[in-house]
């Protein structure tokens, strides 16, 4: 997991309590057929005007890679749900999450089988809201932007086809970004686990320490640079495209360069693993295994390393990762979106809005096992969130966190695989020393330029 409302109005809550999320729906569903993309939809799925018809019908819920973990949260959720709906029904099914899975997604909206609600991250709720294949939530139920702490729906924004914003998904659950990292093989290199860096040339700069301590026995890091990109150069405050999204900016900026110079000098060192370099392995086996120094950024990642490797977990420390140029850190949420080909509308939204609203959120947010934090205002106002106690990982990791999101945005910018690919392409070039970084950043970005015009 890389990863986690208010009902729409208080009378909505006073009335139906557990059914809320379905005020506002009822009424008569409009006939006819429309398209979105290339998918026969009722035409009150798309276009202007509210969303209507009765709450029923049997909906796929998709979440990425959450039913082993949090299998009786979900069918708790599911089954409350069709309580307060006894004509709705619920199919959950559970994706893994991989790196092919925004390919896998677009490939099952072009043929028409998007599930009706399911888990997104940004590059894949990019994606769909393009070609047309997400409800557009501003229009189709104006209040769902409610319960939503403002930075978190901000950032479910994405562009349509014609280049308009639209809100298509609602802000799901959040976790900060964190360094996790093995306290003895930072000492063992002479990194002081208990002041980590402000800039990330400064993480670098320890990641080096690490690769010349280390000797090929342990890493610091992964050398895979997608997993950085476009991340890193956000919390830089590098701008990666243009204000419009039409192009392609990052080569502008020096320190782009002097970032891929790094990235080839760690690798070159041995910083990294060799064969990690487009492995879409992250480092949560290696990390467990002590072979890593530095674990996963996710808050959640302590959870599977107690869980994994208890004896690595007990010299595991939490830091707070470099606030860099940007001078906080963002907090890209997880979303979550209604299918526009959905049969039921009306029921897939009734049932995101409930999944999504506030005693929903605080509940799983409050699960012992997993450092998530909730979008909704009321679930952040709980005093779970506000007064966090006690040293271990998991604890440390919520503290951080929870001050985190006292000045956190959403900020994020929104690659295409394709663009993303094109860049770190380029990148790879360079760390394998086939490119200086000078010629790797240029064509990087005539690369992603090429694919942003064709793209429109």
């Amino acid at each position: 997991m890389r990863a986690r409302r208010l009902t729409r109005t208080l009378t909505c809550i006073a009335a139906l309590s557990l059914a809320a999320a379905g005020c506002g729906l009822s009424g008569g569903s409009d006939s006819g057929d429309s398209t979105a993309g290339g998918c026969k939809v009722d035409k009150g799925n798309v276009g202007s005007g509210k969303l209507t018809g009765d709450v029923k019908g049997q909906i796929t819920f998709q979440t990425t890679n959450l039913k082993k973990d949090f299998g009786d949260f979900f069918n708790g959720v599911i089954k409350d749900f069709e309580k307060a709906h006894p004509d709705a029904k619920v199919k959950w099914i559970d994706d893994p999450g991989d790196n092919t899975f925004t390919q896998r997604t677009v490939a099952d909206a072009q043929a028409c089988t998007l599930p009706d609600v399911l888990n997104l991250n940004a590059e894949t709720a990019t994606s769909l809201t393009k070609a047309g294949y997400l409800l557009n939530l501003g229009v189709k139920d104006p209040d769902s932007a409610k319960p939503f702490v403002p930075a978190f729906w901000k950032s479910s924004t994405f562009k349509d086809a014609s280049g308009t914003s639209a809100h298509t998904v609602l802000p799901w659950y959040t976790g900060g970004i964190l360094l996790t990292y093995n306290t003895d093989l930072l000492k063992k290199a002479g990194v002081d686990p208990a002041k980590p860096p402000t800039t990330l040339f400064g993480l670098f700069a320890d990641y080096e320490k690490v690769a010349k301590s280390a000797k090929g026995e342990y890493y610091a890091t992964m050398a895979n640079p997608i997993w950085r990109i476009p991340a890193d150069f956000d919390q830089m405050n590098i701008k990666t495209l243009s204000a419009d999204g039409k192009s392609a900016v990052f080569a502008n900026d020096p320190r782009t360069t002097q970032w891929v110079a790094w990235m080839a000098k760690l690798y070159k060192e041995g910083a990294m693993p060799k064969d990690s370099l487009s492995s879409s392995n992250d480092p949560s086996t290696l990390y467990s295994q002590g072979k890593v120094a530095y674990g996963s950024t996710n808050p959640s990642f302590v959870r599977f390393v107690k869980q994994n490797s208890p004896s690595v977990y007990d010299k595991t420390g939490v830091g707070q990762q470099p606030y860099d140029q940007l001078g906080h850190v963002t907090a890209a949420p997880q979303y979550i979106g209604v299918a526009s080909t959905s049969k039921h509308a009306a029921a897939a939204l009734a049932f995101g809005e409930f999944l999504t609203n506030a005693e929903n959120q605080t509940a799983w947010c409050k699960d012992p096992n997993v450092v998530i934090f909730p979008t909704t205002t009321t679930s952040l106002n709980d005093p779970f969130f506000q007064n966090v106690t006690g040293s271990d990982p998991f604890s440390e990791a919520r503290k951080l966190v929870a001050e985190q999101l006292k000045t956190t945005t959403a900020y994020q910018t929104n690659l295409s695989p394709a663009v993303q690919n094109a860049i770190v392409s380029q990148v790879q070039l360079a760390m394998q020393g086939k490119k200086s970084p000078e010629q790797a950043v240029k064509d990087a970005q005539e690369k992603a330029n090429e694919l942003l015009k064709q793209a429109g």
